[in-house]
C-alpha cells in the first residue's frame, strides 16, 4: 500500500480546539485573536503577562550541508516537538511561515513531511493570516513614497545610481528581476533602473523577524536605508516620512501566530526572512514568548549549520539575548552521499540509481562535512546531537557509519523515523537532546561588536567556512567603507553565500579548506541590524522551473485543496 501523500496525512488530522493548545501552553482565552477555527494570532500582551515564568530549555534545529531536495529540518523540528510529549516533557515549536513562491514552484510547501506536520498545511503554505501580504504592503509603500520623494524633487538629494530599495511580491517571477521604471509622461515618475525581490527577502521580513516588540519594530523601520545621496550619505525610511504608516501596515503582522501539529503540540509560526540574504530565523518575539510557555522550544535555522545556525548564534542571539542549550543537526545518508563528490543531485529530478545503493564508503567519504557542521555548532559552546533523518530505502550499515564518526567527535546521535511514525519516531532523539540540555551552557558570540567589517566576515569566513583568505572587489571594498562612515560598523554580518557548499563555490562539495571567500559587494540592511557581504550570484527572485508545483495545485469538488505537497 502507498504511503499516503502529505496533504493526505494533514486532511485527516484531529485538530484539538485552539483553546485546548494555548491551554497546554499557560496561554489565557484573551491571549488570542483567532483567524478562523484553526489558526489564532497571539496578543503581544501575553509577553509581559508571562515574562515572570521559569524559562524552558532553547534548541535549535539545523543541518549538514544540504541536497537541493533539502534533508528534513522542519520535518525534524516538528517530529522533535510531538517527541516531547511521549516522553513526558512540553515541547513547542517555533518556524518560520513558507513563502508561497517556492510553494508553487519546485520546493512545495515547508509544513513538515508525513506524520509530523504543522497543520492545517494548506493554511500555513498559503497565505496563513497575510503576514507575507502585509509585509510586501509595507514595503512597496516604501517604495512608492521614495519614487514620489523623487518625483516631487528629491530634496533629500538620492542619487538615482545609489538608490538600493526595490520592490517585492511573494511570487516567483524572473521577469521582474530588472526592469526601467516611470517610463511614460512627466506625471509617470522618473525614470530608473530596478527591480522586483520576493517578499521573503525584504529588509521588512528581517525587522520583523529580528524586533524585540512593536515599539522596536517601528524603530527599525525608521533605521532602512533607502539610498545614498552623491556624497555616500545614507537616507532612511524616516526621512523619507513613511516609517509610520509602514508600522500601522504591520500591526497586526507583528503578532505571532498558533497553531499545531497532527499530534496537537503547540506551534508558533511567525516571519519568514530568506535563508540566503538574511538571518533565515522565525522571530525573536515568538521565541522569546515561547521560552516562557514549555519545557523545551524547539526552533529551525534554514540550511546548514554553516548558514541559518551561524546566523542565528551571532545575530538573532544577539539581538534576543537568549542563549541555546542545544543544537540538533539534521543528517541523512543522500546527503552525505552527495558530500563524497560521486553523485549529481538536482532538484526535480531523481536521486542517481547508484546513490540508492549500499555503500557505506560513499557515506564515509561524505563525512567530512558533517564532522566540520559539529565543530561550527561547537564553536558558540553549544552542545550538538545528530539526529539521522532515516529514509526507507537507507541501510542500518550507512547509519551505523554516520553514529561512529559523529561520536568520535562529541556529539550525540539518534536514528529517527518521525516521518512515518510522528513523535514516536524521534523519541531517541528527545531523549538524546534532554541530556544535551542538561549540560552548563558555554554559549559565545563568534566576534565582537566593535570588531571592524572586514574582521567580522573574515572571522566567519576563516572559522566557519574554512577559507584561507577572504578577497575583495573594488566595489566590496568602497561598500564597506561606506557602511563605516555611515555608523553601520558596528553591525554582524550576514554572509550571502550559496547554500550547496560550506564555502562560497557550490561546486566545492565536503568540507573544503583553503579556499578563497570572494565579496562581490556588501550591502547593509540596517533597519533589519546586519550588513550583508554577497559571494557570488545570489537571486533574490526566483524563477518557476519547467513543473512547478502549480501545475498540480487545484481545488476539489468538495472544496478541498488538491495537489498541494
Amino acid at each position: 500500500m502507498a504511503f499516503p501523500s502529505d496533504l493526505d496525512i494533514a486532511q485527516a488530522a484531529t485538530l484539538a480546539p485552539l483553546s485546548e493548545i494555548a491551554e497546554q501552553m499557560g496561554l489565557l482565552p484573551e491571549h488570542l485573536e483567532m483567524y478562523g477555527r484553526n489558526v489564532a494570532k497571539i496578543d503581544l500582551e501575553a509577553v509581559g503577562d508571562i515574562s515572570s515564568r521559569p524559562k524552558g530549555k532553547y534548541v535549535v534545529v539545523t543541518a549538514i550541508t544540504p541536497t537541493p531536495l533539502g534533508e528534513g529540518k522542519t520535518t525534524t523540528s516538528v517530529g522533535l516537538a510531538q517527541a516531547m510529549k511521549h516522553v513526558g516533557r512540553r515541547g513547542l515549536l517555533a518556524l518560520r511561515q513558507p513563502s508561497m513562491g517556492p510553494t508553487f514552484g519546485i520546493k512545495g510547501g515547508a509544513a513538515g513531511g508525513g506524520y509530523s506536520q504543522v497543520v492545517p498545511m494548506e493554511n500555513l503554505n498559503l497565505h496563513l493570516t497575510g503576514d507575507f501580504h502585509a509585509v510586501t504592503a509595507a514595503h512597496n509603500l516604501l517604495a512608492a513614497m521614495m519614487d514620489n520623494h523623487l518625483h516631487q524633487g528629491n530634496a533629500l538629494g538620492l542619487s538615482l545610481k545609489k538608490i538600493t530599495w526595490r520592490r517585492v511580491l511573494d511570487v516567483n517571477d524572473r521577469a521582474l528581476r530588472n526592469m526601467v521604471i516611470g517610463m511614460g509622461g512627466a506625471e509617470d515618475g522618473v525614470v530608473r533602473q530596478s527591480g522586483f525581490d520576493i517578499t521573503a527577502a525584504s529588509e521588512v521580513m528581517a525587522i520583523l523577524a529580528l524586533a524585540n516588540d512593536a515599539n522596536d519594530l517601528r524603530a527599525r523601520l525608521g533605521r532602512i536605508v533607502v539610498g545614498y545621496t552623491e556624497d555616500n550619505v545614507a537616507v532612511t525610511a524616516e526621512q523619507i516620512g513613511c516609517a509610520g504608516a509602514m508600522a500601522v501596515i504591520l500591526r497586526d503582522a507583528v503578532k505571532p501566530n498558533l497553531m499545531q501539529t497532527l499530534e496537537n503540540t503547540p506551534a508558533i509560526i511567525h516571519a519568514g526572512p530568506f535563508g540566503n540574504i538574511a538571518t533565515g530565523n522565525s522571530s525573536v518575539i515568538a521565541d522569546k514568548l515561547g521560552i516562557h510557555l514549555c519545557d523545551y522550544l524547539i526552533t529551525e535555522a534554514g540550511f546548514g549549520a554553516d548558514m541559518g545556525a551561524e546566523r542565528f548564534f551571532n545575530i538573532k542571539c544577539r539581538v534576543s539575548g537568549m542563549a541555546p542549550d542545544a543544537a540538533v543537526l539534521v543528517a541523512t545518508v543522500r546527503a552525505l552521499k552527495a558530500h563524497s563528490g560521486r553523485f549529481k543531485v538536482v532538484a526535480g529530478k531523481p536521486l542517481p540509481p547508484d546513490m540508492l545503493k549500499e555503500n557505506p564508503d560513499d557515506v564515509r567519504a561524505g563525512a567530512a562535512n558533517l564532522v566540520k557542521q559539529i565543530e561550527n555548532v561547537k564553536a558558540h559552546g553549544v552542545s550538538p546531537v545528530v539526529a539521522i533523518n532515516a529514509f526507507p530505502g537507507d541501510f542500518a550499515s550507512e547509519h551505523a557509519v554516520i553514529r561512529e564518526i559523529a561520536e568520535s567527535v562529541g556529539a550525540r546521535v539518534a536514528v529517527c523515523t518521525h516521518f512515518s511514525d510522528g513523535g514516536a519516531g524521534a523519541v531517541d532523539l528527545a531523549n538524546a537532546v534532554i541530556e544535551a540540555c542538561q549540560e552548563p551552557s558555554n554559549f559565545a558570540l563568534l566576534y565582537p561588536d566593535d570588531a571592524s567589517l572586514k574582521e567580522k566576515i573574515e572571522k566567519i569566513a576563516t572559522t566557519i567556512y574554512g577559507a584561507a583568505k577572504v578577497e575583495y572587489s573594488a566595489e566590496a571594498n568602497r561598500q564597506l567603507a561606506m557602511h563605516e562612515a555611515n555608523g553601520f560598523g558596528v553591525l554582524p554580518i550576514c554572509v550571502a553565500k550559496t547554500h550547496l557548499s560550506i564555502s562560497g563555490d557550490a561546486s566545492l562539495k565536503g568540507a573544503p579548506t583553503g579556499h578563497t571567500l570572494s565579496v562581490r559587494e556588501v550591502r547593509a540592511s540596517v533597519g533589519a541590524g546586519f550588513v550583508y557581504p554577497i559571494c557570488g550570484d545570489m537571486r533574490t527572485m526566483p524563477g518557476l522551473g519547467a513543473n512547478p508545483a502549480a501545475l498540480s495545485i487545484d481545488i476539489g469538488p468538495d472544496g478541498r485543496v488538491v495537489g498541494l505537497f
